[in-house]
């Protein structure tokens, strides 16, 4: 093909007109516009705070619902989780909660082996369970907030550890580690201004470590056997002492009393015997004969064949009987008769 055909061919360049020049300007301005008004707009959560930076300065805090700010770089929002409550789990992870929660099978016994007050080792495994209360100390006033309130809680778990001892932590004084862990991590919170409240402190598992685990089984079957003979010991000493004091008690009231009782007759005995006595004085016939009439009153009711022979009869055989009779009466003076 000869090149002059080849120029026929060649396209020149248009150049643009007025009017798209000014169509492509107004595009890029709407372009612009648009994404300054999309970054000038932002919504917080009603558990959130919004904190905004102008240049990396902080200026306010925006409230929960829609806000507005100058568009980025110029200011920047930064939400806090202030009404939410947060964790930090030491000595375990969780990987997905639930009824029955799975956990991260790796060891983590660097946070959870501790040193207690009588030289024992134990695995301790705890929850610390918080809230922000001020999100600009807790941005702004410590570097790393959330790794410097794990090392905070390690520092002071260990310090409480070391203070008990194995049966403490492991026993009844759960309750008061958690509570004096809880005290003085929250006194180091305000000194440090981490913006943070501590609102509760769970130990999870407190355990020997797994080597030691069959012996320390054993010691603490042993001290419960001891324990268990222990209260027995004291539950028969608690029955057997209290009936031995009330039946010595119980005998010496009624020793008391006997003797009374012999004193009171003793006493009314002898009175009987003067008034008696004086009886006697005044008409001693009389009182002989209601003597004796009294004491056969008495001894008669006792005696099981009576024979009452009167004074002028001559012969007695026709009347006793002689079949071997186990009681005869010795003579009797008839109603009439004298004694």
């Amino acid at each position: 093909m000869d090149p002059k055909d080849i120029k026929k061919f060649k396209i020149s360049p248009e150049k643009p007109t007025g009017d798209q020049v000014r169509s492509f300007i107004g595009f890029i301005g709407i372009a612009i516009a648009a994404a300054i008004l999309w970054n000038s707009w932002f919504t917080v959560e009603p558990e959130e705070v919004g904190l905004v930076l102008r240049f990396g300065k902080y200026v306010r805090i925006a409230n929960p619902g829609l806000n507005f700010k100058l568009p980025s770089p110029v200011e920047k929002v930064i939400k806090v989780p202030v009404q939410r409550q947060l964790k930090e789990e030491f000595g375990f992870r969780s990987m997905r909660p639930g009824i029955r929660t799975q956990l991260n099978p790796r060891n983590y016994e660097n946070e959870s082996l501790m040193l207690t007050g009588d030289l024992n080792v134990a695995v301790v495994e705890w929850i610390t369970q918080y809230r922000i209360r001020d999100p600009y100390k807790f941005l702004f006033k410590v570097k790393n907030p959330q790794t410097t309130f794990r090392d905070m809680n390690e520092a002071i778990m260990r310090e409480v550890i070391g203070n008990h001892s194995v049966n403490d932590i492991l026993t009844t004084g759960r309750q008061e580690v958690a509570d004096r862990v809880k005290q003085e991590l929250q006194a180091l919170c305000n000194k440090y201004e981490t913006g943070i409240v501590v609102e509760q402190i769970v130990l999870q598992d407190v355990t020997p470590p797994d080597p030691v685990k069959p012996s320390f089984n054993e010691v603490n079957q042993a001290q419960q056997e001891r324990e268990k003979m222990i209260n027995e010991a004291k539950a028969r000493f608690n029955k057997a002492i209290p009936k031995a004091r009330g039946e010595a008690l119980r005998m010496i009231q009624q020793a008391e009393g006997y003797a009374t009782d012999r004193i009171n007759r003793a006493k009314g005995d002898a009175a009987f015997f003067n008034a008696l006595y004086g009886a006697y004085q005044m008409a001693p016939e009389v009182t002989r004969q209601r003597l004796f009439l009294e004491t056969m009153d008495y001894i008669y009711p006792f005696v099981k064949q009576k024979i009452v022979v009167d004074r002028q009869l001559e012969g007695l055989l026709p009347l006793l009987s002689l079949n071997g009779a186990s009681s005869i009466t010795a003579p009797a003076e008839t109603a009439g008769g004298a004694k």
